[in-house]
């Protein structure tokens, strides 16, 4: 006689898509269930998120019409919907791999570097009053960088900022964004200058190109031949 399969059975069948939908269902019709989900469902890595990040970006960049300039008016309303899905996941995503829910600095430091270059991936509009959402995400991403910064220089010596080489990777996310993290690099200065005898103090190891971006961001006078933090979008 025919029966229903046992729910480990009926688990085995289903997509990934068909799991999530199913525990969004059953988590909107019980919600005193979601909590438990959330303490029970495994923590999602820095993989699995960019992956889906990576699926966000490729909505944004499929979605822009053939035949038309990609910073135009046109090609923005054309993706703004896709755009601000990616966003709002930018947004929703970050706090997850931020203090004090993530403690360690390596990982924290290492999806930062990733979505910053995501957003440095963004196009950048025609208009200015487009750049609005990216301009934003770059302000919370500084915030983000600042906050990680500050925790990372009180643990284990500093040892991930003096020697992963974030101090030159996070000059770099600035001048691309046009200072926009300047507020990160003030952090890492002050970061820097307390965990180092004096400017004059560079690790052993450390490049010569290095040494002056450090030495730059002691003294203060780090982008000044560059322009960076006056520019515009």
């Amino acid at each position: 006689m025919g029966r229903p399969l046992a729910l480990p059975r009926l688990l085995e069948t289903l997509s990934a898509e068909e799991m999530r939908q199913l525990l969004q269902n059953v988590a909107d019709q019980h919600p005193e269930l979601q909590q438990e989900i959330v303490a029970k469902a495994p923590r999602p890595s820095i993989e699995s998120t960019l992956s889906v990040l990576s699926k966000y970006q490729d909505d944004f960049r499929e979605a822009f019409p053939l035949g038309n300039r990609p910073t135009s008016d046109y090609s923005y309303n054309r993706v703004r919907q896709h755009l601000l899905q990616l966003m709002d996941a930018l947004r929703d995503y970050t706090p997850h791999f931020l203090p004090p829910q993530e403690s360690q600095a390596i990982v924290s430091l290492n999806y930062l570097d990733a979505v910053t270059n995501t957003l440095h991936r963004l196009p950048s509009w025609d208009s200015y009053q487009h750049q609005r959402h990216r301009n934003e995400a770059y302000d919370e991403i500084a915030k983000a960088w600042a906050l990680v910064i500050s925790e990372a220089s009180k643990r284990a010596g500093g040892f991930h900022l003096q020697f992963g080489g974030w101090d030159q990777k996070l000059v770099e996310h600035n001048q691309k964004s046009g200072g926009r993290l300047e507020e990160a690099v003030h952090e890492l200065r002050s970061a820097l200058g307390f965990l180092q005898a004096g400017p004059g103090s560079a690790s052993p190891g450390v490049s010569d190109e290095r040494a002056t971006i450090r030495q730059q961001l002691f003294s203060g006078s780090y982008g000044q031949q560059l322009g960076v933090g006056h520019g515009g979008w």
